[in-house]
């Protein structure tokens, strides 16, 4: 599988929440074109890293508990990282940082879209990350 560098670059356009968590991504290209339009959706909980190094564990389908998510809005992936059996690491301009874990019983995370390999992560995590 692979890492999702085409993310670096690309700013939060949406977040939405219901028993998922999903943040759509998009960066348009030189000539004006999009060069990547994503989706990732988060089906477990998850960490969320301020700049200042406070982290909030965040629960998909906790409702108002999600607000710090909020802060995402048009900021910019500056960093990707897939570790271990598939935990996803987001750095942004503002120092924030996105971490979701496998899960070993469910799929963890997903993301889709244009200008991206399409990338899901099941129970138990995968293997063979490529940089």
């Amino acid at each position: 599988m692979k890492v999702p560098a085409e993310l670096v670059g690309a700013r939060v356009t949406r977040t939405a929440f219901d028993h998922q968590v999903r943040i759509s991504f998009t960066d348009h290209a030189p000539d004006s074109g999009i060069r990547v339009d994503g989706e990732l959706v988060i089906e477990t909980p998850f960490t969320l890293t301020d700049a200042s190094g406070h982290q909030a564990l965040l629960t998909p389908g906790a409702g108002p508990s999600l607000a710090p998510l909020l802060g995402l809005f048009a900021r910019a992936v500056t960093e990707t990282e897939v570790t271990g059996q598939g935990t996803l690491s987001l750095g942004f301009d503002d120092g924030t940082r996105l971490s979701v874990e496998p899960d070993p019983d469910y799929e963890s995370w997903n993301l889709t879209g244009s200008g991206i390999d399409p990338l899901l992560v099941g129970p138990g995590g995968e293997t063979d990350w490529q940089h």
